[in-house]
């Protein structure tokens, strides 16, 4: 198991590397020399091991050159992937599965496989059916059973690549995939969706370093982070930003999506394929790859390896309605959520296991409890 490296890449919202990550040009471009702005009284989060009432883990699909969306043939069908999205699939899944409709688009037929049951299929799914595909789903893993009901995730599209792989190509398509998830997901706000707009607070023991890429190429310009002085915040920690953004409870999000996707005609079929002469004996013409890590042995993809998360989940706490990331050691995340306070987490690339390690939940709570109990 290898622990991911700061410059081996951005783990974004949950790495607490990224609560350095705004970096001095964000704090240059918002003054912190005015009025003081409003300190909201945010209620502490209860951290005990008396309160954890689950552990769980996931593996996030990683490709160090980004994800791909890209067309391939298979005999006379097309496969059109989209996976290989790191820990920002929930947050890009609707632009990523825009971009993948448009080469869907560009075939004559209107008769589609997605295969793939998670944030990326779902949402690559609806989005061909918008556009009047016929659309069947195939799956081995159907939501409450996937890896993206595991996640704690938030909009914000970050460890989607290696920083020193960023192409002028894959800028370009990270952009266009951002924004436009950024605007779908604001029409999905509200109780039926598990989504609403949540304050962060990115939390540093260290003065913020150089931007990385996604920051720079985005944050700044959608979440326009603000830098707070100390009398702004109650947290113990030397630096903070603090932003909005959308919180996206993924068992309410997927289950809605679920019901939309066969309220509008959609089919779903339980089915493990092997080999890519499997997926060639579908009926569809046109098939859509949203398998993540399944990629990597259905296709050959020798670049796309397994980033291991891991939460630790408290009863739920409802006066808590805010977000930490940061400030460390290691990764460290807190995200409010309507079935428990969800606690993070890891980013261990190469590890495969789905078990929770005992010393990694002992770290996040230690390091959890140690953060809550000194706010003031």
């Amino acid at each position: 198991m290898k622990m991911i490296s700061r410059r081996g890449l951005v783990a974004g919202v949950t790495s607490a590397a990224a609560s350095m990550a705004f970096g001095s040009a964000c704090a240059r471009a918002i003054s912190t020399t005015g009025p003081a702005r409003r300190r909201r009284s945010l209620a502490p989060v209860r951290v005990s091991p008396e309160l954890v009432i689950r552990e769980v883990a996931g593996l996030r699909p990683f490709r160090s050159s980004g994800f791909r969306v890209e067309p391939e043939p298979l005999g006379e069908k097309v496969v059109i992937h989209n996976y290989g999205h790191g820990g920002g699939g929930v947050s890009i899944s609707w632009g990523s599965a825009h971009l993948a409709v448009q080469h869907a688009l560009a075939t004559p037929h209107r008769r589609a496989a997605v295969l793939g049951c998670g944030a990326l299929g779902l949402a690559t799914a609806r989005l061909l059916q918008d556009r009047g595909f016929e659309v069947t789903i195939y799956a081995r893993d159907l939501p409450p059973g996937t890896t993206s009901n595991v996640a704690g995730a938030q909009w914000a599209p970050t460890s989607l690549v290696e920083p020193e792989k960023v192409t002028p190509v894959f800028r370009e398509q990270y952009l266009q995939a951002a924004r436009f998830a950024f605007r779908y997901f604001q029409t999905l706000v509200g109780p039926r969706y598990g989504i609403r707009w949540m304050e962060n607070y990115f939390l540093g023991r260290v003065a913020f370093g150089e931007l990385d890429w996604e920051f720079e190429t985005l944050f700044a310009e959608i979440l326009r982070p603000e830098t707070l002085r100390r009398d702004e915040h109650p947290f113990r920690v030397p630096f903070v930003q603090r932003f909005l953004s959308m919180h996206i409870d993924t068992n309410h999000y997927l289950r809605a999506v679920v019901e939309d996707f066969r309220l509008a005609g959609g089919t779903i079929e339980v089915r493990e394929f092997s080999d890519p002469n499997s997926i060639a004996a579908l009926a569809e013409r046109v098939i859509l790859n949203c398998t993540g890590l399944g990629a990597a042995t259905l296709f050959g993809d020798a670049d796309l390896i397994p980033m291991k998360g891991q939460l630790v989940v408290l009863a739920p706490q409802p006066e808590v309605d805010y977000i930490t990331v940061g400030p460390g050691p290691g990764v460290m995340y807190m995200m409010p959520r309507q079935d428990g306070v969800i606690l993070g987490g890891t980013f261990q690339a190469g590890e495969w296991s789905l078990e929770p390690d005992p010393a990694e939940r002992d770290r996040i709570l230690r390091s959890q409890r140690e953060l809550f109990d000194r706010m003031s």
